[in-house]
């Protein structure tokens, strides 16, 4: 597989967990299939915004989600370091990321256990499940899953990976910045979606070493709101539940790893609410004809909530996930 030509940025910020150059080292490693995925400006979308808006779908791909990235990369890592050798892999997903570990397990014959909510949306398990994965559905949350999954993890010898956690998460999303960037005509602003913090912290990884003056802005549901506070206050904030549509997002036990990797790369976190979500939702389907997800259409709720902070500016965001089941298409877009 060809790497990704770009060269290497001068770092900003050499001493950061995330690695510049290993971005262009998973540009390389990913699964073709999850590279390069579409950008462009949706006219129509721009100008009920009143905004240049580039969108980069992150939905065209065998899982309708960017973690395959990340996803790709970790296991192509941990199987290169030897961690993985007669060990089973373990995992904890709200659905998103645990296809994407299942997606790259499988095509290296590697077994897979991933943890569940009993909550979970049932499409993403069946398609976790499809995908080869042995599934535990239990606790009422994601994070009380992912509790009972690094704790087997512990148990049984398994090896345990968590998506923000492990840097490779991160710098395998960064290559969709990479992509982003590379055109000419940089954005002056990116709004990301913020759940567990490896699609942002990889994002503002890459892009604030190509183009400093873009102004990165996190995005995060009003009722999961745990990472936006850690963030901002420096100390981690642990709410007793969450509540919101925007299960892909929905944290609420925030990475202290993730959190860190936030500073001096985030500019701001802006949080939405979730009947703006699902108008998100509704002006891309109209304008666009785009699925999206509740986290897949977060940024574009941010431009509608907070107009002031975009209106005339050359924006982009991620449409990080369409996984919708047919019930929620009925209720929240049509």
């Amino acid at each position: 597989m060809e790497s990704f030509s770009s060269p290497l940025p001068a770092d900003p910020s050499p001493g950061h967990r995330l690695r510049l150059e290993n971005v262009l080292r998973a540009a390389a490693l990913i699964d073709l299939v999850f590279l390069n995925s579409p950008q462009f400006n949706c006219e129509p979308l721009s100008e009920a915004l009143a905004c240049s808006l580039t969108l980069k779908l992150e939905t065209a791909n065998p899982i309708r989600c960017f973690k395959g990235r990340g996803a790709g990369f970790l296991v192509a890592s941990r199987l290169a370091d030897g961690s993985l050798r007669g060990r089973r892999l373990v995992g904890a997903s709200a659905g998103n990321w645990g296809q994407a570990l299942a997606y790259a397990c499988r095509s290296l014959r590697l077994p897979l256990t991933l943890f569940a909510a009993t909550t979970a949306n049932p499409l993403k398990v069946a398609r976790m499940t499809a995908l080869g994965a042995e599934m535990v559905l239990t606790g009422h949350d994601f994070d009380a899953a992912k509790e009972a999954g690094e704790a087997h993890a512990k148990a049984t010898g398994g090896l345990w990976v968590a998506d923000g956690l492990d840097p490779e998460a991160a710098e395998g999303a960064a290559t969709i910045a990479l992509e982003l960037l590379a055109a000419p005509e940089k954005p002056e602003v990116l709004a990301v979606p913020l759940g567990n913090g490896a699609l942002l912290t990889g994002i503002a990884r890459w892009a604030k070493a190509v183009s400093p003056s873009t102004e990165i802005i996190g995005v995060q549901a009003k009722g999961a709101d745990a990472m936006e506070k850690s963030w901002r206050g420096q100390t981690l904030v642990f709410p007793p539940s969450v509540a919101t549509i925007a299960d892909g997002i929905g944290v609420r036990v925030p990475i202290r790893e993730a959190v860190e990797d936030m500073q001096g790369l985030v500019d701001d976190v802006l949080l939405v609410e979730d009947d703006q979500i699902v108008a998100a939702m509704r002006l891309l389907f109209g304008t666009a004809g785009l699925l999206a997800e509740p986290s897949g259409a977060a940024g574009v709720a941010a431009i509608m909530a907070h107009p002031e902070r975009f209106k005339g500016r050359r924006v982009a965001t991620v449409l990080c996930g369409s996984n919708l089941t047919g019930d929620q298409v009925r209720a929240w877009i049509m």
